[in-house]
């Protein structure tokens, strides 16, 4: 039984793995209305009502399956919420590249901003700050990090594959790559309208200030600031940093350091909860004192279900990082939508509209769950039906009161294939 319903889960899966070809509605032949074309594309997807004879962009449709033959249960009414990064424009340097996803490529997206930065090795992202907090992780690579908090304090790290910064709104910092190969990082952002090519920059403002301020505010000549870009760096390369050991005695000079790190070690850090559906690593201020962004990392095993839930005090913003998957978002009124996802892509859902995310591929399925706000929160379904009344719960759904005594009276998380 087990091995026939490993077989039906990947019956529904193997339709991402086809050929554009196999995919070609168009090409079956045009059967008599109400008559069923033979199936030759094995996808179930055979009649006249279901074929698109006219253009159609079959690479996208491959990857979209349930965009293109959506699931019955699925109503309109729910907008998109999936932005593929792939689509969003890449600024190029010398040193490295990065783009960004914000609420004007992706308006539901109105509370966070997500950007992709790759640093080679030496490049820097030069010293800066903006208005909202950075919470970042580490997707390829190292790469040394420094800030200063409001009292002088100063912090400098560095971070490998995995881990992750949180540097809060105002405080100024910068992050360069190191060897062998640099570094690729997320960053994401508690403000939908970021913009992270409208930075206050170190070299742009001394640039604006007149020399004769600048030599007045540090007692020095004109002569000093000769030197000063003509423009902003913003990513550019140089040597490598001195030794970690070195720059932290000299930057905690005088005021020491912040009393809180600005990073987390989280490819260091135990999973939260595993079943045998998958993982979820849980960073919020409970575990991570500096942060005001919560998040979670989750790992679904191929078949695996990132169950049924919903989270009541802040919208969600998800990375996929590895892996192919599909979620359902549910909106009061009776919508829902299904969309797929890939590595790299983007999804929003709001405040408190239930979801799952399920992992269709072969591989396993890794992806982010990030939040504005510093205290991570989900209620799942079977926590509430396991902990309401099982009569009342069986008048609504009738499923017997035996099944709902077996449900577990602590989420899962993440449930079995």
């Amino acid at each position: 039984m087990e091995e026939q319903d490993r077989n039906q889960g990947l019956s529904r899966r193997t339709f991402l793995g086809r050929s554009s070809a196999a995919l070609a509605g168009a090409a079956l032949p045009v059967a008599a209305a109400g008559q069923q074309t033979k199936d030759t594309s094995g996808d179930g997807h055979t009649g006249v009502n279901e074929q698109q004879p006219g253009p159609r962009n079959p690479v996208l449709d491959q990857a979209e399956p349930d965009s293109v033959y959506p699931p019955t249960t699925d109503a309109g009414g729910q907008p998109p919420f999936k932005y593929p990064f792939s689509f969003a424009h890449k600024r190029i340097e010398a040193a490295g590249w990065t783009r960004q996803v914000t609420v004007r490529d992706f308006p539901i997206s109105k509370k966070v901003a997500g950007v992709e930065m790759r640093l080679v090795k030496g490049g820097i992202r030069e010293l800066h700050w903006h208005l909202g907090a950075e919470w970042a992780l580490m997707t390829a690579g190292s790469a040394r990090i420094t800030a200063v908090d409001h009292k002088g304090r100063g912090f400098v790290e560095d971070v490998n594959e995995g881990d992750l910064w949180l540097f809060p709104g105002g405080i100024p910092h910068s992050i360069q790559g190191l060897g062998p190969d640099g570094c690729q990082f997320l960053l994401v952002f508690d403000d939908g309208n970021f913009n992270e090519f409208e930075t206050f920059l170190l070299t742009d403002w001394l640039h604006h200030t007149p020399r004769e301020v600048l030599s007045k505010n540090f007692n020095t000549t004109d002569a000093t600031f000769r030197n000063v870009p003509a423009r902003e760096l913003f990513i550019f390369a140089r040597e490598l940093p001195r030794p970690l050991g070195e720059e932290k005695e000299e930057v905690y000079a005088g005021t020491g350091e912040v009393p809180n790190s600005f990073a987390f070690f989280t490819s260091k850090m135990q999973p939260t909860k595993v079943t045998a559906g998958g993982s979820i690593k849980i960073i919020d201020r409970a575990n991570f004192p500096a942060t005001n962004i919560a998040a979670a990392i989750v790992t679904l095993r191929p078949g695996g279900l990132r169950e049924l839930h919903w989270h009541p005090n802040e919208d969600e913003w998800q990375y996929y990082v590895k892996g192919t998957g599909r979620m359902t978002v549910f909106s009061a009124g009776g919508h829902a939508r299904t969309m797929d996802f890939h590595a790299g892509d983007v999804g929003y859902i709001e405040r408190s509209k239930p979801h799952y995310i399920e992992n269709l591929g072969d591989t396993d399925l890794i992806f982010l769950e990030v939040f504005p706000t510093p205290e991570y929160q989900d209620i799942s379904l079977s926590e509430w039906l396991a902990h309401t009344p099982h009569r009342l719960v069986d008048e609504h759904i009738g499923t017997g009161e035996e099944f709902l005594r077996k449900i577990s009276k602590k989420k899962q998380v993440t449930t079995p294939v």
